[in-house]
């Protein structure tokens, strides 16, 4: 009878000090574990409709196939106020963005083919999957910090214009 109650306890010292290692362990792993950073693609302007006004000047990094297009600034746990994303697509059409997996609120910025702002997603939330989709079909969309495109007074009808670094 000793010996169960014995054998019964030390069972349970050793399960205890087991659960409570594997806490442990848990808490080691770091919670990003994919660090994404920003590459420099080329040069994007935004100006004013009306009057041809440089409203800002910021490197962006370009989303151009279908894995980068995906994948976005998905992963990063931060973007540069000088810094965007501009995606270019082969074709004109109705676009709807989401945010699965952005951990920063963004503007979406949905441009046409004249390079004419057609429509803007403001203060997008992170980690949302809701469907976010532009006003008009667009060709390109930029993204970029949430708030700026308030801050820096953009309209549906302003313009951009961007060169790639290898142009």
């Amino acid at each position: 009878m000793r010996f169960q109650l014995f054998l019964s306890s030390t069972l349970l010292v050793f399960g205890l000090t087991l659960l409570s290692s594997c806490k442990e362990d848990k808490k080691a792993i770091p919670e990003d574990k994919v660090v994404v950073s920003f590459k420099n693609e080329g040069t994007l302007t935004l100006k004013k409709a009306d009057s041809d006004t440089i409203i800002k000047t910021i490197a962006i990094e370009i989303a151009d196939d279908d894995y980068e297009t995906q994948t976005g600034l998905m992963y990063r746990t931060k973007l540069e106020t000088n810094h965007g994303m501009l995606f270019i697509f082969p074709d004109v059409q109705m676009r709807s963005f989401y945010m699965k997996n952005t951990k920063i609120p963004l503007d979406i910025i949905y441009i046409n083919e004249d390079l004419s702002i057609v429509s803007i997603q403001k203060n997008a939330k992170p980690m949302d999957e809701t469907s976010l989709p532009s006003e008009a079909p667009a060709k390109y969309v930029l993204e970029i910090n949430g708030g700026l495109s308030d801050t820096w007074q953009l309209d549906v009808g302003d313009k951009i214009n961007f060169s790639l670094n290898n142009e």
